[in-house]
């Protein structure tokens, strides 16, 4: 294999790495921002939480530039979704987040699972920035 072609390969190779859960491959140029989410659900209601990001949040983030890193239940709180979203910037996730949440599709998949009461009780978000020998970017 040619050094052209190593080069190319570990290119795809870091692309994959990157773009984790999207189904996409742009390659990284600039580290981007990653938004750690937590939400705790009402009791009994994590299965309409997971269900509403299963069957549309996920793709309306998608649509906003929020790319998916993963979605993760813990086994000590099993009323809790934690999942992981990256954008280019700080600033793109602000802008990202306003388009989202003023989106109508959103707002009715939210009113929709909303029928017998809320189903979030709190939500935190922390945002990160990867390390220097991150393997995500």
């Amino acid at each position: 294999m040619s050094t052209k072609n190593i080069r190319a390969f570990l290119l795809i190779v870091a692309c994959l790495l990157g773009s984790i859960g999207t189904g996409n491959c742009v390659a990284q140029t600039t580290p981007r921002v990653f938004e750690l989410r937590t939400y705790t659900a009402h009791e009994g209601r994590l299965n309409d939480v997971v269900n509403r990001f299963r069957d549309h949040t996920a793709r309306i983030f998608e649509r906003h530039g929020m790319v998916s890193i993963g979605y993760w239940i813990p086994k000590e709180t099993p009323n809790t979704l934690i999942y992981i979203l990256a954008h280019p910037s700080r600033e793109a996730a602000n802008k990202n987040w306003d388009a989202f949440r003023n989106d109508p599709e959103w707002k009715t998949a939210r009113a929709a699972s909303e029928l017998n009461g809320p189903i979030v009780v709190k939500t935190q978000s922390v945002f990160m920035d990867p390390t220097s020998f991150s393997s995500l970017k």
